[in-house]
């Protein structure tokens, strides 16, 4: 597999391509999606660390526990890894090239996965079973 060098020259040329233009700009749409929902997820953390601060596990298990409150959570937590995954993403491709970034991105990937799934997991557990 042959890696295309990229120079002064080519990123003059506007007729040359590098990169693949649909990846990046479902990544960029994704990105600003899930930061607008994080924004908008917002008013919901606000509630729910206000409404908790000094409070024991009973009540924290009680407002959580309401579905209204906690599937919501579950959602924030999930987009926010997913944010955490495509911004890490940007770094990433900044600083590494080659075999160390595509090793990166798997731990990148499997870091954020590990977070959405045991943070959400964590909060449907409280909802669903108490």
């Amino acid at each position: 597999m042959r890696e295309t060098v990229i120079t002064t020259e080519t990123i003059a040329d506007p007729k040359t391509h590098y990169g693949d233009a649909r990846a990046s700009t479902r990544h960029f749409i994704t990105q600003r999606l899930t930061g607008a929902i994080n924004i908008a997820f917002l008013l919901l953390l606000l509630f729910v660390v206000v409404r908790l601060a000094g409070q024991d596990r009973t009540d924290v298990v009680g407002l959580l526990g309401n579905w209204f409150v906690g599937i919501p959570f579950a959602a924030l937590i999930a987009i926010a890894a997913i944010h955490m995954r495509n911004g890490m993403r940007d770094t990433l491709e900044d600083y590494l090239a080659g075999s160390m970034y595509r090793l990166a991105m798997l731990l990148n990937t499997l870091f954020c996965l590990a977070v959405a799934l045991l943070g959400a997991g964590a909060v449907l557990k409280i909802v669903f079973w108490g």
